[in-house]
């Protein structure tokens, strides 16, 4: 599937897949969080594609899902167990980066399952190594990096499954 994130010129985003079948699926932000949804939306893409997900947030629109589906509450029901886990870990890198610290992969795996925990959730993430948590930071820095070069009106270009 091919995923473009396209800047706009009003600081909105607008997020189309391109799924291997040829149909496609779009969101538009333009909200006043829509700047965070890229960059949620990227965090998605290092979390699925370097721990090797199927069934995230991308690997659902690649399954033919809409992005209006991924809340768990459209045509296809309940999420899937997986991409409940991967939402949850994109939360956890988000807490990560906002308290300015690097986790340790014993506090970070701590404080998914306390997440998951608190929330009544049954998902039982799974337990991620230093080397699993440093490939997904050092992906989603690249993507970051990436994004913020892109210039208005034009469009970051990735492949999903990597």
């Amino acid at each position: 599937m091919l995923v473009q994130f396209t800047k706009r010129t009003d600081g909105s985003g607008v997020l189309r897949c391109v799924r291997d079948d040829g149909s496609t699926a779009w969101q538009k932000q333009n909200d006043r969080v829509a700047a965070y949804f890229a960059l949620h939306d990227l965090t998605h893409f290092a979390v699925e594609s370097t721990l090797g997900y199927k069934r995230g947030f991308f690997g659902l629109i690649a399954e033919g899902w809409e992005f209006d589906d991924t809340t768990g509450k459209g045509a296809h029901g309940a999420l899937p167990a997986e991409a409940a886990e991967v939402e949850g870990l994109v939360g956890m890198f988000f807490a990560e980066m906002a308290s300015r610290t690097i986790w340790s992969a014993e506090d970070f795996n701590s404080s998914i399952a306390t997440y998951f925990a608190q929330g009544g959730m049954a998902v039982a993430a799974r337990r991620l190594t230093e080397e699993e948590l440093a490939a997904v930071r050092s992906r989603r820095n690249e993507l970051f990096r990436e994004w913020e070069n892109v210039a208005a009106g034009k469009m970051l270009e990735l492949k999903f499954p990597v």
